[in-house]
C-alpha cells in the first residue's frame, strides 16, 4: 500500500501514525517520530518514512516486527508507587519496575513523569502517549505537591526564599513553595510545591540546604490526588473526570461517555 502524505487539500483521514502510536500507548509521540526515523515501524508491510503517514481502521502498524494494536479509548489510573520501583519499561539494571508491579490484565501503559527509585506516592499512568504528553506539558502550570521528610536543622527563613528560585552547584532552579509542617529533633516533615521540575530537583535543592531527604512522597499531581491509596494500589480515573480536568479536554473523541 502507497504511503499517504497528504496535501492541504486531500480529505484527511485516521491519525498521523506518530499520534496514533502515542494513542496507542507504544510510545510518546517524540519517541514514536524517532521510531519512524530508525526504520522501525511499518504500515501494511512497507516501511514508513515519514512521521505525517496516516493510519486509518484497516491498515496493520507493525512496530519491531510485533503488530501494534488500533487505540483503545482513552484511560487514566492513578497508582500509588512504593519506592524501589524504577518508572521505565526496561532497567538494564535489571531492578524492579513500575510496569512489572501492575496487576496483570491491563493494556500496556506509559507513565505521565516519573517518579524515581527511592520517591514513592502519585504516579498517573495511562493508555494514550498523547494524553501524557498533555498532561506533562508545562503550559498547564500544574502544581505538583510532595511530603519530604529531610534531616538536618530546617531554616523555616532560607525555606521560604525557595519561593523566588534558588541556585546550587551552578544549576537555576526555579520557584519552589515549601513550609515546614513539623519537626522532632533532627528529622523534620516539609510540604513541598513546585510547578516544573528538573531531574530529582528537590532532593539537590535540599541537599543545598545541608538537608539530608530520606522520604519524598508525591502527594498530588495537578488535580489529581494520592488520596487513600495504599501502596501498590491502582485506581482508573472516570472518564468524566477526565473531561472535565484535562486542559481543552479530550480531543478525537475517542472515550465513551459515562463513569
Amino acid at each position: 500500500m502507497t504511503q499517504d502524505h497528504s496535501s492541504p487539500t486531500s480529505p484527511q483521514r485516521g491519525d498521523r501514525i506518530a499520534k496514533w502510536l502515542a494513542r496507542s500507548g507504544v510510545a510518546s509521540r517524540r519517541d514514536a517520530e524517532r521510531m519512524i526515523a530508525e526504520g522501525r515501524v511499518r504500515l501494511n508491510g512497507a516501511v514508513v518514512t515519514h512521521p505525517a503517514t496516516f493510519v486509518d481502521a484497516a491498515d496493520i502498524v507493525q512496530v519491531d516486527g510485533t503488530v501494534a494494536s488500533a487505540p483503545d479509548r482513552t484511560r487514566l489510573w492513578r497508582y500509588h508507587k512504593p519506592d524501589g520501583l524504577v518508572t521505565t519499561h526496561r532497567d538494564p539494571e535489571g531492578r524492579p519496575t513500575v510496569f512489572e508491579s501492575l496487576p496483570p490484565g491491563l493494556p500496556r501503559v506509559i507513565s505521565v513523569g516519573r517518579l524515581d527509585l527511592n520517591s514513592e506516592g502519585l504516579l498517573l499512568l495511562t493508555n494514550d502517549g498523547e494524553l501524557a504528553r498533555r498532561l506533562e506539558l508545562p503550559s498547564n502550570g500544574w502544581i505538583r505537591r510532595y511530603r519530604v521528610r529531610v534531616f538536618g536543622v530546617v531554616d523555616e527563613r532560607i525555606l521560604a526564599s525557595l519561593a523566588r528560585g534558588s541556585e546550587f552547584d551552578g544549576v537555576r532552579y526555579g520557584p519552589i513553595e515549601a513550609h515546614l509542617d513539623s519537626a522532632k529533633g533532627d528529622n523534620a516533615w516539609l510540604t513541598v510545591s513546585l510547578r516544573e521540575g528538573k531531574n530529582r530537583e528537590i532532593r539537590k535543592v535540599m541537599q543545598g540546604l545541608n538537608l539530608h531527604v530520606s522520604r519524598l512522597i508525591r502527594t498530588s499531581y495537578g488535580p489529581f490526588q494520592l488520596g487513600t491509596l495504599t501502596r501498590g494500589e491502582l485506581e482508573e480515573v472516570t472518564g468524566k473526570v477526565i473531561r472535565e480536568q484535562v486542559p481543552g479536554g479530550l480531543s478525537g473523541g475517542k472515550t465513551r461517555r459515562g463513569p
